[in-house]
C-alpha cells in the first residue's frame, strides 16, 4: 500500500480509516499541513499533491476512471500510482505520497 516517494526526509501522519476512502474515489486531506489527494483501489492506498501540475486545480476535485484522475480544470490526467501524465493537457508528473496502514489507521509520508 505505498506510492513512491520524492523527499529524503519525511514524517508520517494520521490522515483517517481504511474506511474513511470510498473504493474508486479521491478524498482531499491535510498531512502535515499539506494538501494531498487520497486514493482506495480495492485495498491499496495511494497518494498524489493535491494540485493539478498544469493548472493548480484539485485533483481530489476531480474524476477517477482507469486508474487515473482527471482535473476537473481542464482534463488532463494523472495515474494515481506513480503521478505520471495519463492525457494532455498535463505534461509534468505530480508528486506522489508512501501510504500505511498502521493499527487500523492510514497515514501518508510528507
Amino acid at each position: 500500500m505505498q506510492a513512491n516517494q520524492d523527499t529524503a526526509v519525511a514524517a508520517w501522519h494520521d490522515v483517517g480509516e481504511p474506511d474513511d476512502f470510498p473504493d474508486g474515489a479521491v478524498w482531499p486531506v491535510l498531512a502535515d499541513g499539506l494538501p494531498v489527494a487520497v486514493f482506495r483501489q480495492g485495498e491499496a492506498l495511494f497518494a498524489l499533491y493535491d494540485l493539478c501540475t498544469h493548472g493548480a486545480a484539485r485533483l481530489s476535485d476531480g474524476y477517477v476512471e482507469d486508474g487515473c484522475v482527471e482535473c476537473p480544470l481542464h482534463q488532463g490526467s494523472f495515474d494515481i500510482q506513480t503521478g505520471a501524465p495519463c492525457k494532455a493537457p498535463v505534461t509534468e508528473a505530480v508528486r506522489t505520497f508512501p501510504v500505511r496502514v498502521v493499527a487500523g489507521r492510514v497515514e501518508v509520508s510528507v
